[in-house]
């Protein structure tokens, strides 16, 4: 069994939330929630986050990405035209009774009309105009969805259509939908604008935005979903202070609990949670016994920085701990890793940060290694 060296620290110190089913200080009625720092990426609260989910018209999110990668490697232009077929039409225009951007057959929208009415008015029929003039069927667009989506990190993605209706296996985890959001944001921010239009108008049919915080302070995206199978779901990003967070939440009752709830989230966000960066060179940590060294300790620090992230009264609460893999035993070389930090806060899974070697401490020679283990001997028979 190996042997565990715990020193308590006064350090403050907290940890980035992982997903884990764990108590939370907040709950929310959503089945699935989310909230990210959008700068570090740093999940800062999570409900079944990393479980996959029925996304519905979350999906359309990755839909568009997908639109704006090709456009950005010039397989495509925002200009390109392509013919809306009847196929299209029946399962996402007016006959479908789903949403829609009111297209018919025949019509030849660009396609940054067609983007419009994905991002804006959610059209189903928009979705599958763009999948089949460029992959030729929804179902090899979907694929490249989930493909293009694995390479980027998001390996729960498994998408079956660009629409976001009901197809079995079509899932996706909320933490990964926030994943969408940031790179959406990051990379496409000329595009990124067009999901904070209050409406679209095709011709002669006009559609609200449906995103319910777009009137919240600094809210400024993305995109909503519904399904009977899933409930209400929302994926939305703010700024505030010059501070960006993203949440994701699905799976409620109706859409007033959608409004009401994205904003206590949205809210919570940015006053409720906090995150940090501790640096090596900020927190001292105390000095790790060594066996058979020339010096009985040595001193450690931490490898690198660690984002801290929580909700702030766990923060308050915070303990922290020194794990060593085994008793260390001389020779130690300056830089060597020696063991772990591991930071807990309430509600959360505990991180584990790489502490390592500030000096060299050589191995004791014969004489004194004998000495040693005389030491241990009478100190054994004296327990």
């Amino acid at each position: 069994m190996l042997r565990k060296t715990q020193i308590l620290t006064a350090i403050f110190s907290a940890i980035v939330a992982m997903g884990a089913a764990q108590a939370q200080i907040v709950d929310t009625p959503a089945s699935h929630a989310v909230i990210m720092d959008h700068e570090t990426g740093t999940i800062l609260f999570s409900k079944d986050g990393q479980e996959p989910m029925i996304p519905a018209s979350m999906t359309k999110m990755m839909t568009a990405f997908l639109v704006f990668e090709l456009i950005e490697r010039g397989e495509i232009s925002l200009t390109d035209k392509f013919t809306v077929s009847e196929d299209a039409w029946r399962r996402g225009g007016f006959p479908s009774g789903t949403s829609t951007m009111g297209l018919a057959p025949g019509d030849t929208p660009t396609v940054e009309e067609l983007l419009h009415g994905v991002i804006i008015m959610s059209g189903n029929d928009a979705c599958i105009v763009l999948a089949q003039g460029i992959s030729g069927s929804e179902e090899a667009f979907a694929r490249r969805m989930t493909s293009l989506a694995h390479e980027l990190g998001m390996s729960s993605a498994n998408f079956k259509n660009t629409t976001g209706l009901e197809a079995v296996g079509h899932v996706i985890s909320a933490e990964d939908l926030a994943k969408m959001a940031k790179l959406t944001i990051d990379k496409y921010p000329q595009y990124y604008d067009w999901y904070d239009m209050p409406s679209y108008t095709w011709r002669e049919y006009t559609q609200a935005n449906r995103n319910p915080l777009l009137s919240i302070e600094g809210t400024d995206g993305l995109k909503t979903g519904h399904l009977e199978v899933s409930g209400y779901g929302l994926t939305a990003s703010a700024v505030r202070d010059g501070v960006r967070r993203t949440i994701v939440i699905n799976g409620l009752e109706s859409m007033a609990a959608r409004a009401q709830e994205g904003e206590r989230m949205m809210r919570m966000a940015f006053q409720s949670y906090d995150l940090k960066v501790i640096t090596p060179e900020s927190v001292e940590l105390p000095e790790v016994k060594v066996w058979l060294g020339q010096q009985q300790t040595v001193p450690v620090s931490l490898a690198s920085k660690v984002t801290i992230a929580g909700h702030k009264a766990a923060l308050e609460k915070a303990k922290s701990e020194i794990v060593l893999d085994q008793a260390l035993q001389a020779p130690i070389k300056a830089g060597d890793t020696v063991g772990k930090l591991v930071v807990t806060v309430e509600g959360q899974a505990p991180t584990e940060a790489p502490i390592v070697a500030e000096a060299t401490v050589k191995k004791l020679g014969f004489f004194g290694r004998a000495v040693e283990g005389l030491s241990q001997m009478i100190g054994g028979n004296n327990g």
